[in-house]
């Protein structure tokens, strides 16, 4: 049975993971690195970059799928990492908003 001293413990804990994590990035490309995003331990999206080399006015179709394409794994990187993170602090437990 957890007791309020182990809960202020944990809560301390979590409170450095998150403060880690929004100081940790993870940095995906796609296109051969023509479009790059970094995003930070806690999921958020800090920047962007593209290589003047693939604007092409006509086929900007192509530049927005790369960019989804480098957001949406910097994200699943960004999760990961937070997983890896949180997962020794509840010793593998599958906590709610947590993980």
């Amino acid at each position: 049975m957890i007791n309020q001293k182990m809960m202020r413990e944990m809560q301390a804990r979590l409170a450095k993971v998150q403060d880690a994590l929004a100081n940790e990035t993870v940095e995906s490309s796609a296109g051969g690195g023509a479009v790059k995003a970094v995003a930070t331990g806690q999921q958020r999206l800090v920047s962007i970059s593209i290589d003047p080399l693939v604007v092409d006015a006509e086929d900007v179709e192509m530049l927005q799928d790369l960019v989804v394409v480098a957001v949406n794994d910097a994200m699943a990187m960004a999760q990961e990492l937070a997983a890896k993170r949180l997962s020794g602090l509840t010793g593998g437990m599958k906590i709610p908003g947590l993980t």
